[in-house]
């Protein structure tokens, strides 16, 4: 009966050298009864693998386990090298006085459970990484270009520009070249360019000593050596002006700064890398960016998709930020309504993942279950048309007709659709743009076009 059992069954004598060793016991570990018979059970110990590890232990005291009986997880080495994972029962045997004269035991083989369970986790973990790579969230074909791209730049040190819609994710982009570079272990640093008045962003960049302008009462470290050794990102480096632009490209060539009012030279060692929403080719015909500080900083160029370039990442990321959100609010927000998903996946968030981001935080606002609804979406997304750029244009546009367009649009959607607005931002009349939108075939609802 004992050798018609799948299971391994064996006993072992009061030094745990075994005695009796079933034909199950052999099947699964490849050693024959009189291989093992006589031996101790340290046979099945090898490299990583303790075997029954706890028989020896437990043969001289039994009493910490409940009713004499041992349970175990353990690996052992088989007869031909392979790792075994088995679960087993051991239980004592005494003598008519109560002395322990060995102990018997069972153990089935979980091996190949064990590795599909492995293999699962592995997949899964596979699956995840090519969802999310360093807080950037995407399944989709655009972002896991992006996540390539942004390992290669890792491996090297030369500049990145970042470019991309407002809402993106640049930083995050910023933030994952340096978290997967040499220089992981030195500060990171981020400044917004035009978040700083242009009068303060060089003492902001680069320091200055003492004395150096009105209020300068004491010498200041600039973000360029508070960076030493890790990587700088500057955000905006479109809005810098032409002068800054040429000081920070002698940064980038001389790999030395001046702090204002100072008359040497530093040494500074910085991973430079900027990031801008703005067409820079046109900054350059404008004269507002410098030939050659583009050119420098623009060595290896990573390009953020918009949301709306990207939808089958949206329900990944509203499951992410509901997830987020639901360890900070006090309710949480266990599904979304098959509405509330629909309406989000037909807008064209002209914000980017940032307007998204802020939409699910409206939800946990005004959410009363915890079903996320149509209802609780800003009243943006679940009443109006956004502006499309898909209205037909009866001839191929020109590479200069496009970009016009992209900044027509840019401007549009930056005013919220105000046609006084966007003309005054680009420079036209009223008349002009009127003209510019039905050429372009630009279009958007009266709530959001005035």
């Amino acid at each position: 009966m004992v050798d018609a059992m799948a299971d391994g069954v064996f006993t072992v004598n009061a030094e745990g050298n075994l005695v009796a060793w079933s034909v199950g016991a052999a099947r699964i570990t490849g050693y024959s009864s009189d291989e093992v018979i006589g031996k101790s059970c340290h046979i099945l110990e090898g490299p990583n693998c303790k075997g029954f590890n706890k028989l020896a232990e437990f043969l001289e005291n039994p009493t910490p386990y409940p009713w004499g009986i041992c349970n175990q997880e353990c690996k052992v080495w088989s007869k031909d090298g392979r790792e075994l994972y088995l679960y087993g029962n051991v239980s004592v045997l005494r003598d008519d006085h109560g002395a322990i004269v060995g102990a018997v035991g069972t153990f089935t083989d979980l091996t190949s459970f064990i590795l599909a369970k492995e293999k699962i986790r592995v997949l899964e973990e596979q699956a995840r990484s090519r969802e999310s790579f360093q807080q950037m969230i995407g399944r989709s074909a655009e972002m896991q270009e992006v996540f390539r791209r942004v390992r290669l730049a890792a491996q090297g040190d030369v500049p990145v520009l970042l470019t991309g819609e407002s809402g993106t994710g640049k930083e995050l982009a910023a933030r994952a070249i340096h978290a997967l570079s040499a220089r992981k272990d030195k500060p990171f640093l981020a400044i917004n360019c035009s978040a700083v008045p242009e009068t303060l962003l060089e003492s902001e960049l680069f320091g200055h000593v003492k004395g150096a302008f009105t209020g300068a009462i004491r010498d200041k470290v600039g973000v360029f050596q508070a960076a030493e050794g890790g990587t700088l990102f500057l955000d905006e480096v479109g809005d810098t002006s032409p002068l800054l632009q040429l000081k920070l490209l002698r940064v980038l060539q001389e790999s030395e700064i001046r702090r204002v009012g100072d008359e040497k030279n530093v040494k500074v060692d910085v991973r430079f890398v900027t990031a801008t929403n703005k067409d820079l080719k046109h900054l350059l015909t404008t004269g507002a960016m410098r030939e050659d500080f583009y050119y420098r900083i623009r060595v290896f160029e990573i390009t953020l998709p918009a949301l709306r370039e990207r939808r089958e990442d949206l329900p990944l990321l509203v499951n992410h930020f509901i997830a987020e959100g639901s360890n900070v609010h006090a309710h949480p927000i266990n599904d979304v309504a098959r509405d509330a998903m629909k309406q989000m996946m037909k807008y064209t968030w002209p914000g980017n993942v940032r307007e998204l981001r802020n939409a699910i935080e409206h939800a946990f606002v005004t959410a009363e279950g915890d079903c996320l609804s149509v209802l609780d979406l800003p009243p943006e997304i679940r009443t109006t048309a956004p502006l499309s750029r898909s209205a037909s244009i009866k001839e191929p546009l020109t590479p200069e007709q496009q970009a016009e367009r992209d900044r027509i649009f840019d401007a549009l959607r930056e005013t919220r659709g105000s046609k006084t607005k966007a003309a005054r931002l680009l420079g036209y009349s009223r008349v002009t743009l009127w003209k510019k939108l039905k050429q372009f075939g630009i279009r958007g609802t009266s709530s959001q076009v005035r």
